[in-house]
């Protein structure tokens, strides 16, 4: 009898099976996103994952926190400490006053035990490790990134429990024990604490106080910015949305983005009045101006921008209804004016290439100080002195820090023998 001569594997030009390269064990086919809440953290996530091809195929989970009243002091808290202790402090409301035992209201919007945003789910370590390892054999590994402060006990802890099932991806430096994920990718900003300039800015013994302890090493991706869901097919579908309201609009178009006062980045009314004074005088170069403000911009900020250019018939000022014209404003602006603040929107908006004009970063201190030198010495931004030509446009190679993450994902996988699906 002959024996029997099985096929070969398909040319890989061709298109190979998964089951000639490793099996469907070895292929990352979906993604679970673990957020809290915060709108710049999650955007990373989805920006990530959206990189890698995977955004038809994530669910996101989400941290929530109580909300309300005492609960606005406790965020320094550990979310399990922070819950338990609100659910003590109803329990001796009601023993000793009588009070309802009510459900604190969560982040994910409505009260604990309602649906809030149907498309979120609490996240859970065991529901998420018992779901990656009993589908394993069928649906392959499963990737699991996670950005903000409160999730870095579930994202690691799911690591820990269900290893040879994940690969966890934390977006945002965990400040410690880095080893908990298996890639980490985060802004070069955050390493500042380690450098000459920022150790001589504090006393000596506090350096032990402030993290990060080690320089990076090979599981730790380094960016410039954040990270985002901007790219050309995302600014080419937004061109196309938002053609009948911005075509007809007299160029050139400069956006103007408010953020609000950070800790790193104090400012209020003054900068209010030197960003007015300055659209004032580029006011001239101008076909239009669309002004936004961020949900949390202070009310004396916004008031003296408003109470200075709405009656002017060049600007236009966002009302804060939706729908929001943000994705609108980056596929057809012709030049951005941005406050130093926001690392996210000043990133999106480098990631197209045009303008981008910078106010109020030497107000700006420690990491973020840091984040904007780095900008400047890449050319892609400049500061706002209200003395540009808007009509002059330049260009930069734009930022391409999310593609490059993905990139390094993808590197990092293959080292594990594992791949994103294509």
């Amino acid at each position: 009898m002959r024996p029997i001569r099985l096929p070969e594997p398909p040319n890989p030009t061709i298109g190979v099976p998964e089951i000639f390269e490793g099996g469907a064990y070895s292929v990352i086919r979906r993604a679970v996103v673990i957020g809290n809440g915060s709108p710049g953290s999650e955007n990373q996530s989805l920006g990530l994952v959206r990189a890698l091809g995977l955004y038809d195929k994530h669910v996101l989970y989400r941290i929530t926190r109580p909300r309300g009243g005492v609960n606005e002091w406790l965020h320094w808290l550990p979310v399990s400490l922070h819950k338990k202790l609100v659910y003590l402090i109803q329990l001796i409301r009601f023993y000793s006053r009588g009070e309802k035992l009510v459900p604190s209201p969560l982040e994910n919007g409505g009260a604990s035990g309602t649906s809030g945003l149907a498309s979120v789910l609490e996240a859970d370590v065991k529901q998420i490790v018992t779901m990656a390892r009993q589908t394993f054999e069928k649906d392959g590994p499963l990737l699991v990134v996670a950005s903000g402060r409160d999730t870095i006990s579930i994202a690691s802890s799911i690591r820990r429990l269900a290893s040879e099932n994940v690969f966890v991806i934390r977006i945002q430096h965990p400040r410690s024990q880095l080893n908990r994920f298996d890639l980490v990718i985060t802004p070069r900003h955050d390493f500042y604490p380690l450098t000459p300039q920022a150790r001589e800015q504090v006393p000596q013994f506090l350096h032990r106080w402030i993290t990060p302890h080690e320089p990076p090493d090979r599981h730790v991706v380094l960016t410039l910015g954040a990270l985002h869901q901007i790219d050309s097919t995302a600014l080419r579908s937004a061109a196309a949305e938002w053609h009948d309201e911005f075509a007809p609009l007299p160029k050139p178009l400069l956006v103007v983005n408010i953020g609000w006062p950070t800790s790193h980045c104090r400012y209020g009314v003054d900068l209010a009045k030197q960003l007015t004074a300055s659209l004032f005088s580029v006011l001239a170069s101008c076909g239009t101006v669309r002004i936004s403000f961020s949900s949390r911009t202070p009310e004396k900020v916004s008031k003296v921008i408003v109470k200075e250019l709405r009656n002017n018939p060049k600007v236009y000022i966002w009302n804060g209804q939706e729908p929001n014209p943000h994705m609108g404003h980056l596929a057809w602006a012709d030049a951005f004016v941005i406050t130093a603040d926001s690392v996210s929107q000043i990133s999106e908006a480098c990631s197209t290439g045009k303008p981008v004009y910078v106010m109020g970063a030497e107000r700006c201190k420690w990491k973020l100080l840091d984040f904007h030198k780095s900008l400047r010495e890449r050319g892609v931004v400049r500061p706002f002195t209200g003395s540009e030509d808007i009509t002059e446009s330049w260009s930069y190679p734009p930022l391409n820090d999310t593609a490059e993450a993905a990139n390094r994902v993808r590197e990092a996988l293959s080292e594990r023998g594992w791949r994103v699906r294509t």
